[in-house]
């Protein structure tokens, strides 16, 4: 073989095996025999083959479940509280530089704060206000991950397990509330009926041609049934006829 042709088939190699393409959501470290040089932007990029690397660093917002934790509320009642953190990388070089596996670092941040921030509150608190928690938690982790040039998004809570004896428990109190509340309503529905009722009784005392009026209209509803017959025990003409001046 041509020597030339040889040698220009290693330098091909060697160039090519330096060919590095970064994507606009990334960021690239370049580090030579070990030392950190700079971070490489977007686009087409060279290093120098077996003297300079690159290690990649994702700058998009990045979601870490947080696992089931075993907690004990403040009115000492077990439950399993799990979540979700939401971060970017804002400064990649301290992202690798200050941490080690900085995502295993957020991770284990963000359980130690939910075990602490749901431990000093009672049951109620963490099922009424699961948003102010996860703002409690996230102020924790970001205060910790501030030096590593990542911040944190946000933090939610996603599921609350209680043991089953608590859920019957609630479910019983909800069922119970919802027959309180029932019976309020059918109180103030016969409170409201027995005043209508009350001051149509007074507009039937003042008027006596009202007491004809609804008679005949009882009349009118009995005599709609077929099978039904009419007795009259009394004349009309007894009825009260009012005070006459």
């Amino acid at each position: 073989m041509d020597p030339l042709l040889f040698a220009g088939i290693l330098v091909g190699i060697f160039l090519a095996a330096g060919i590095r393409v970064v994507f606009e959501y990334k960021r690239a470290l370049k580090f030579r025999f070990g030392k950190y040089i700079k971070t490489l932007q977007p686009g087409f990029r060279w290093i120098i083959p077996l003297v300079e690397t690159v290690q990649i660093v994702d700058i998009r917002v990045i979601t870490i479940n947080i696992i089931s934790q075993e907690v004990m509320t403040e009115d000492n009642v077990p439950c399993s509280i799990d979540g979700v953190v939401f971060f970017r990388i804002n400064n990649p070089e301290k992202a690798v530089l200050e941490v080690e596996e900085y995502k295993f670092a957020i991770t284990q941040l963000a359980q130690a704060a939910l075990r602490d921030v749901c431990g000093k509150v009672e049951l109620d608190t963490i099922l009424s206000k699961r948003e102010e928690m996860g703002k409690n938690i996230k102020s924790i982790v970001e205060e910790e991950t501030r030096e590593w040039g990542i911040e944190i998004i946000d933090v939610k809570i996603k599921d609350i397990q209680l043991p089953e004896n608590m859920r019957r428990m609630m479910a019983n109190q909800a069922e119970a509330e919802r027959s309180r509340r029932a019976r309020i309503i059918l109180a103030l529905a016969e409170e409201q009926a027995a005043g209508k009722l009350l001051e149509a009784g007074k507009l039937i005392d003042q008027s006596p041609s009202a007491i004809k009026l609804r008679l005949y209209q009882t009349l009118a509803n009995i005599a709609s049934e077929k099978n039904s017959t009419i007795l009259f025990p009394f004349p009309e003409e007894v009825l009260p006829r009012g005070n006459k001046e």
